[in-house]
């Protein structure tokens, strides 16, 4: 099954739960596509002492799940510079909705 997460929040527990969701769903054979959109692209070097959001992060990429970071919510950010997503579009977030069989959001 092809699968679409939609992240929007830094949130430590929330986008920790979304990056072990694609994670799981990576193992269990599904294809993956996570975007990142508002303030979930400030999650790259979110850490926590219960909530490891970027090691979450790193084992959702290294599962070969996709992971795709709005480039206006990047930029408004001033991350656009810093960032190890490859920056995305809205049509890149409407083509994930289209490509997925099923749609999750955090």
């Amino acid at each position: 099954m092809k699968i679409g997460i939609i992240l929007e929040t830094a949130a430590y527990e929330k986008a920790w739960n979304a990056f072990r969701f694609g994670v799981t769903a990576r193992k269990l054979g599904h294809e993956v596509k996570l975007f990142l959109m508002g303030e979930a692209v400030e999650c790259e070097g979110l850490t926590h002492e219960k909530y490891n959001v970027d090691e979450q992060m790193k084992a959702f990429e290294a599962a070969g799940g996709e992971l795709l970071a709005c480039g206006t919510c990047l930029k408004s950010r001033q991350l656009a510079d810093s960032t190890s997503c490859p920056i995305s579009t809205m049509v890149d977030c409407v083509n994930v909705v289209v490509w997925a069989d099923k749609m999750v959001t955090f």
